[in-house]
């Protein structure tokens, strides 16, 4: 949302970068050369959303990702992913440019990333790539456009299921197109992008919202960035402190110990967190669908999962602010055994002392004369799902002073 800006206005702002964006890299490149210690800058991911299998790959298919960034750089690049993939995968074609409108692009804005040097690249399975830098700058808050081809696909599709976001698909390859002429097929998933950075100062970096479909999003308005991620990122944006990216790794129905809808919260933090580059902070925001299933998890069970999450993290020289789980009575899988484990393990979050910051998402969204309900003025419809008013008070309840966990000094880095 950009309150206060005419449409003019605003059009006007995202055509200032038109030498904008992106780059290529190569399969599984390693972290760009850092550079003179006087410049003092790195990369920081600007947006990202957690792979997973969306059915199956179509030959000669081509996507027009829209994606949201949050902090502002130059050399972008994107990551593209067949992580699910059972078999090599290869973009022939893939551009970036900034969103005026639908599938239609800011004239001028959309150009050509390469990869490696060459206009296209193969994924092996189960691996990501990222493309080589972009020149020139990227804002933030702005739809970012990013436009794939695959001539050959075939097997099991990486991307985002839930998007909450419409992005655009087309029979043959249109990605060069800045129209919207050839892009009459609407999609509610993101498709192969997991990842975008950008490089600034060394001094900004960003924050991973680790989570299950709160933090994706459902309940709230789609194609309006209202997901509690969003709102902080706004929040962020309007402030002048060092964290600005935010990263929403949320997969709808996600557990912290079992696979099922994605994998567990366990097994994808290395590529959906700790890979990404200039993250400070993991905000952890799970254990719902832990509880709720009635799989014979315990507190202690979930706590122990929390606990390896806080060390491997910390390991990695990252925060972790660790958010309570919020109140779900009146949803079909709630009982009283279910709200014991949820109790348990807030407690635990609240006193433990072992993350280094907590939100209290449960006490923001709690009513206050049914402490184990969601209050009405914050409920989705579903007595589980925040709706946007929620999502903006769990947003707004987040100390942005303890995003700025530092731990990179004292912690060994490899």
């Amino acid at each position: 949302m950009r309150a206060g800006l005419s449409r003019a206005g605003r059009v006007a702002r995202l055509m200032v970068p038109v030498a904008l964006l992106l780059g290529a890299a190569v399969v599984q490149a390693a972290p760009a050369t850092a550079a003179p210690a006087a410049a003092a800058r790195h990369d920081v991911v600007t947006w990202g959303a957690s792979a997973d299998r969306v059915g199956d790959a179509v030959a000669d298919r081509s996507y027009r990702l829209i994606v949201r960034t949050s902090v502002a750089g130059d050399n972008l690049r994107v990551r593209l992913s067949n992580a699910f993939g059972d078999r090599p995968l290869t973009f022939d074609s893939a551009y970036a440019g900034l969103r005026q409108a639908g599938a239609e692009l800011v004239p001028g804005t959309n150009r050509r990333l390469t990869f490696g040097g060459t206009r296209s690249v193969t994924i092996p399975a189960g691996a990501t790539a990222y493309s080589d830098p972009l020149p020139g700058r990227l804002p933030a808050a702005a739809d970012l456009v990013v436009s794939v081809h695959t001539r050959t696909a075939g097997g099991p599709a990486t991307g985002h299921g839930m998007a909450m976001q419409t992005s655009y698909a087309a029979t043959g390859d249109h990605t060069g197109e800045g129209g919207a002429a050839n892009w009459t097929e609407r999609t509610g998933s993101w498709f192969y992008l997991d990842a975008v950075t950008v490089r600034t100062s060394a001094a900004v970096g960003a924050v991973v919202a680790l989570g299950d479909s709160i933090t994706d999003g459902w309940q709230s308005s789609g194609d309006l960035n209202r997901r509690w991620p969003d709102y902080l990122a706004r929040r962020l944006e309007a402030t002048n402190g060092p964290v600005k990216g935010v990263v929403n790794e949320g997969i709808s129905g996600n557990k912290v110990l079992a696979d099922g809808a994605g994998q567990s919260a366990l097994n994808r933090l290395d590529r959906d967190v700790l890979s990404h580059p200039g993250v400070r902070t993991v905000f952890l925001f799970e254990g719902v669908n832990d509880i709720k299933a009635h799989t014979g998890v315990t507190g202690a069970d979930l706590i122990a999962g929390y606990r390896e999450i806080v060390a491997r993290a910390h390991a990695a020289g990252k925060c972790v602010v660790g958010a309570t789980v919020a109140p779900f009575k009146g949803w079909s899988e709630w009982d009283a055994a279910a709200e014991s484990v949820r109790q348990e393990v807030n407690r635990f979050i609240r006193s433990s002392g072992e993350f280094d910051a907590v939100t209290d998402f449960d006490r923001i969204l709690r009513s206050p004369y049914d402490h184990e309900r969601i209050l009405p003025v914050f409920d989705g419809g579903d007595r589980l799902h925040p709706n946007d008013k929620g999502m903006q008070a769990m947003a707004d309840s987040v100390d942005l002073d303890s995003l700025r966990c530092d731990r990179t000094s004292t912690v060994d880095v490899p």
